[in-house]
């Protein structure tokens, strides 16, 4: 893997993160919102974050094969 491809890659893993638990905080912290779109943004989040980090590991390991 191209180191340019890792740095996206990476830059994406860290963008959705943070997008993500700011998102969830917020969304937790509004008393207006009912519980069921709390949950329902809630597992979004966990799965997008999950891809995240499965991201990250991927480019780790291609990374490591390529030194």
């Amino acid at each position: 893997m191209q180191k340019s491809h890792a740095i996206v890659l990476r830059s994406f893993s860290i963008w959705t993160t943070y997008v993500w638990v700011t998102r969830i905080w917020n969304i937790l912290r509004d008393r207006t919102r009912s519980t069921g779109f709390k949950t329902v943004h809630t597992v979004l989040a966990t799965i997008s974050i999950a891809f995240a980090v499965a991201c990250w590991v991927i480019v780790s390991r291609n990374r490591q094969k390529a030194n």
